[in-house]
């Protein structure tokens, strides 16, 4: 039976991955963030020139939406492998990320509108 995944799972993975290709010299912080910019910027050249519309049916298209899953996996990635090296939870900080901006950014006051 196959174990759910979850995310230190997955960064254990990802660790004995490059462990087992003795990549862990080459996975500095500064090298995992270029890594990241470049992944996040092949999924952004896939939308480049697409219309909003084409772009929200993006994964309607089977090819175009291999590339997306696999840029998307290919983020996720280097994003984890980079909160591993910096000792960082990535939920935890997404977690505060958004309390602050519930903060910064309060709900609107709605308008009666009888």
């Amino acid at each position: 039976m196959t174990e759910p995944l979850d995310l230190a799972r997955l960064q254990r993975r990802l660790a004995e991955f490059a462990a087992a290709r003795n990549w862990q010299p080459y996975h500095t912080p500064k090298n995992l963030a270029a890594a990241l910019s470049v992944e996040a910027a092949e999924l952004v050249e896939i939308f480049q020139w697409l219309t909003p519309e084409e772009s929200s049916r993006v994964m309607d298209d089977p090819e175009r939406a291999h590339r997306v899953t696999d840029e998307v996996a290919d983020v996720l990635a280097y994003l984890l492998q980079f909160c591993e090296v910096l000792d960082i939870d990535p939920l935890t900080a997404l977690a505060a990320k958004i309390d602050r901006n519930e903060h910064r950014f309060p709900r609107p006051e709605s308008e009666d509108r009888d």
